[in-house]
């Protein structure tokens, strides 16, 4: 589930990748446990789901008679390009007026896809992005294009793994929109201060991979959309045991 390292491709094939790349290549057993799961976890959720998925596409429809999914090209495992599944929150021409973040009390939102993104029902669909590998259930959130194209080198080890409906940085940011919304330019805060934050947690979760702790992060994701806060540690400090860890190494 993991290439070699000549394998890869030439952008990913840095010093600043290596070391993760070392970590995970050492684990290729727990990740093809990974793919096994996410995969047979998908086939039973999408069976169960089927009719509560139609009735949230009919009502998506129903309110502005738009498309019940959207598509948004992202970037996964080794920079490969895919659009994403996701129930549609926004109007239909949002990607012409807006961001590609979104922020706090979005105009953009409707009345439907607040409730869907409150709760996370948004991002069901994405069962079919895990089924076809191009997502996990756990990982790296998929960046639009225009961002992945503004990475450090070091944020490219995320990409030595599929990307994933939720992570530890979904976690901890859980409240990104009402951050950004205070923001005179989203795209350049995003990049300069939210995405980099989030690559600690990211990076993080790269080098300290473990099977058992992606489940682990599953119900954290569960109890963190339920209302718990686990934004309790600061960013600063963990980005020391990262780098700590890595120079070990």
């Amino acid at each position: 589930m993991i290439k070699k390292w000549e394998d890869l491709p030439a952008f990913m094939k840095i010093p600043e990748v290596r070391p993760y790349w070392e970590v995970l290549y050492k684990k290729r057993g727990q990740l093809a446990l990974k793919r096994v799961f996410d995969f047979s976890l998908s086939i039973i959720l999408l069976i169960i789901l089927a009719i509560p998925m139609a009735f949230i596409a009919f009502m998506v429809k129903r309110e502005d008679h738009g498309p019940a999914l959207y598509r948004q090209e992202r970037v996964t495992t080794y920079g490969k390009h895919f659009r994403i599944h996701k129930f549609r929150t926004m109007v239909m021409n949002a990607d012409s007026i807006g961001t590609a973040v979104t922020v706090g009390n979005d105009s953009r939102i409707t009345r439907i896809g607040a409730k869907l993104r409150h709760f996370r029902l948004d991002e069901v669909p994405q069962l079919f992005d895990v089924i076809s590998g191009n997502m996990s259930f756990v990982g790296t959130r998929p960046e639009a294009v225009k961002y992945v194209e503004k990475y450090q080198p070091e944020f490219y080890a995320t990409l030595l793994m599929p990307a994933g409906i939720t992570s530890e940085a979904s976690i901890r940011y859980k409240d990104e929109e009402t951050l950004l919304s205070v923001a005179d330019d989203v795209d350049k805060v995003y990049v300069e201060e939210v995405l980099p934050a989030k690559m600690v947690w990211n990076l993080e979760s790269v080098r300290r991979f473990r099977f058992l702790r992606e489940i682990l992060t599953m119900f954290r994701t569960v109890l963190a959309v339920m209302g718990k806060d686990y934004r309790k540690f600061q960013v600063t400090e963990k980005h020391n045991e990262t780098t700590k860890g890595l120079a070990g190494k």
